[in-house]
């Protein structure tokens, strides 16, 4: 049945358009150029990361975790020591899911599936957003949607190193990508005027972006998880998510969407953070403690930005993407003029719901993001964590619409076809300049001759450096990290210790110092004498390779803390390599395990009273509570006490030097096994 007038036939024009939201209508020449684009761009990021392929020693720490929980142990490094060795806890279950469907493929392949394909989709769904945020201002009108923005991310050669690295750098990208194109369709969601508030059925047929809205409670549900997701992808990005989640929570109408807002976005982070307090006796990863996450270097984080933006002449970009989005404010394109609010909802609701914010909103949490990064110091893997500012700052503009000249109404003056062609011209050769440099920084060398060597600053090419040391281009598995220098050996001393050591790494590449375990006593029972329950200990800075070439019967720590409890909680070396500016000195190994502490059986390199002190200062009560509580067996008493003490946990810190140690915590010096230097021979005068 034909609709039998013009009132129906706007109502059901309407209609349509709200059921095809959130896919806007754009013009035929839009629409291809935008998917030809998202093609395009896509099948280049992916052709340029497969390229690059490979598989950091710190991307590996994760399944080292994936591995404890497919053996039982539950989330952690070691078992029978609950640390949280990974900085983001939705990467490490999302490998544990991928390593469940998976079966019996290696967890390396897993990881690089995840990674490679998550980075692309993050392109993919910024482009999307982006192209629906100009969508509204195109509708009827000729126009391109032309790559711009995320040309700048994918030529950034860190961009498509870290696309396959095994660190959550892809699901960063796919995540921030999703949260953007959810708040652009939330942002131009069609609303709706209660009764009386001015409108008619016949007036609001005839304004179908302000008859109905679409918004519902599912959308908000889904876009309130998103956003409170946010701190488990990577705590830092609750700067992003948790703004967002206050955004949409003011702009919502009733009261019963507020709780919605507030039951979706906060059910998961709450349940997780209270079994951090109770698991781990954190408030925040154990890396986040390991590297002093609140702490401030800001010389070294000033350096990490040069670092960065240097070897690509970075400014260039950013001011053609600055200069292209000043001409796209002084066209009639903008796309908020649309989408006109209802003045019931207030005015802040009115603000806050509207995609000028929101394109604010991310360009302001990509700025704040850079500047966390540079106060704390940045990284020690060149650009890879001024990747997440940079993509942030750039998705407003990750595609531009080029308006063509043309399909206007005959009344239009021939100053305004003039303004057309002199904006579709600036906007033509911006976008030009930008393709342009993009070319030449995607093949450009980089830091150059540094990449593989640690300066001053610490900052290293990170997959040029494994390749290089390894021998692999394509370091992709714990078997290539073989040929990186002392992991072979690992293997032969272990198997060569077959009653238990502690060992520790030798100035040469082909051995490794060993300090033997305490052998049972004589009357122990026949399983302390098992070879297969001997401890062993390896105390090594590189825990992927490592972790992953090792049984999980073997523990695995590190000076820097990132799997060692000891080691987590020294103060920060402020003159320190940054991302290792925690060194906790060997002879703590040595104390606190089942080793033999004295010559012969140290090394020489080690002291027989740090040792001893060592092992004095670990009495301390407040180190023994703090490690009790991720040693001790997990009741139900436990749990809730490292609830209660979880932040006092968090701020505890030691003194590396034992000596300052026992000072500290006022406990007596043990007696020295050697008599004090005095420079006068062993028998006196």
């Amino acid at each position: 049945m034909q609709p039998r007038s013009s009132v129906d036939r706007a109502a059901v024009a309407a209609a349509r358009r709200l059921a095809a939201w959130p896919l806007y209508p754009y013009s035929t020449s839009a629409r291809i150029s935008l998917w030809a684009g998202v093609l395009v761009v896509a099948g280049l990021f992916g052709y340029g990361a497969w390229q690059r392929r490979w598989i950091a020693d710190d991307g590996l720490i994760v399944l080292r975790t994936v591995r404890n929980l497919l053996a039982g142990n539950g989330p952690v490094f070691n078992a029978g020591e609950r640390v949280e060795a990974n900085t983001s806890t939705v990467w490490t279950y999302l490998n544990y899911l991928g390593a469940l469907l998976a079966g019996p493929v290696r967890l390396e392949y897993v990881i690089l599936v995840l990674a490679f394909g998550l980075s692309v989709l993050g392109v993919i769904l910024a482009m999307l957003g982006a192209g629906r945020l100009y969508a509204p201002g195109l509708q009827g009108r000729p126009a391109l949607l032309l790559p711009a923005g995320i040309l700048v991310y994918i030529a950034v050669p860190p961009a498509r190193d870290f696309a396959t690295s095994g660190l959550e750098n892809g699901l960063v990208l796919a995540y921030l990508a999703l949260l953007w194109w959810m708040m652009v369709c939330w942002a131009q969601a069609p609303r709706r005027r209660p009764a009386g508030a001015g409108t008619t059925p016949r007036t609001a047929a005839a304004n179908p972006t302000d008859t109905g809205e679409t918004v519902g409670a599912g959308f908000h549900a889904a876009l309130a998880f998103v956003a409170g997701m946010s701190v488990l992808v990577r705590p830092e990005l609750a700067l992003i998510g948790g703004l967002a989640l206050i955004m949409i929570l003011i702009a919502a109408r009733t009261r019963r969407r507020r709780l919605l807002i507030v039951v979706a976005g906060g059910l998961v982070p709450v349940a997780y953070q209270i079994f951090r307090m109770g698991y781990y006796a954190l408030v925040v990863p154990g890396t986040a403690v390991a590297k002093e996450a609140g702490g401030a270097k800001w010389s070294q984080g000033l350096a990490y930005l040069t670092n960065f933006t240097s070897p690509y002449l970075l400014w260039l970009p950013m001011l053609l993407v600055a200069a292209l989005g000043t001409v796209l404010l002084a066209t009639r394109l903008r796309p908020w003029r649309r989408h006109a609010v209802p003045r019931n909802l207030g005015w802040v609701a009115r603000t806050l719901q509207s995609p000028p914010v929101v394109v604010a909103f991310f360009v302001a949490g990509g700025v704040l993001q850079a500047i966390y990064w540079i106060r704390q110091g940045g990284d020690f893997m060149h650009g890879r964590v001024l990747l997440t500012p940079l993509f942030l700052i750039l998705l407003p503009v990750a595609v531009v619409p080029l308006r063509l000249p043309g399909g206007t109404a005959a009344a239009d003056s021939d100053e305004r076809r003039r303004h057309q062609y002199v904006r579709a011209g600036a906007t033509g050769v911006l976008w030009v300049a930008i393709a342009g440099w993009a070319l030449w920084a995607a093949n450009s060398p980089g830091m150059g001759p540094d990449a593989t060597k640690v300066t001053y600053s610490g900052i290293v090419d990170e997959r040029r450096f494994y390749a290089q040391a390894t021998g692999h281009a394509h370091p992709l598995t714990a078997a290539d990290y073989l040929d990186y220098p002392r992991m072979r050996a690992v293997l032969v001393t272990l198997n060569n210790t077959p009653e238990g050591a502690l060992l520790l790494p030798s100035g040469n590449y082909d051995q490794w110092d060993v300090v033997p375990a305490i052998p049972p006593p004589p009357d122990a029972p026949p399983e302390a004498r098992d070879p297969d329950n001997a401890p062993h200990t390896v105390f090594f800075t590189n825990l992927g390779m490592l972790g992953m070439n090792v049984g999980l019967d073997v523990r695995v720590i590190d000076q820097i803390g990132l799997a060692n409890p000891l080691a987590a909680h020294t103060e920060r070396v402020e003159d320190g390599r940054i991302g290792h500016d925690k060194n906790l000195f060997p002879d703590w190994a040595v104390a606190e395990g089942p080793f033999l502490k004295t010559y012969p059986w140290i090394p020489s390199y080690l002291d027989e009273d740090w040792v001893a002190q060592a092992e004095a200062a670990l009495a301390c009560p407040a180190t023994d509570a703090k490690l009790n509580s991720v040693r001790g067996r997990l009741t139900p008493r436990l749990f809730v006490s490292n609830l209660v003490h979880a932040l006092e946990f968090t701020r505890y810190r030691i003194d590396r030097v034992p000596r300052y140690e026992l000072l500290r915590c006022g406990l007596e010096m043990p007696p020295p096994k050697q008599p004090p230097y005095t420079g006068l021979p062993a028998t006196g005068p």
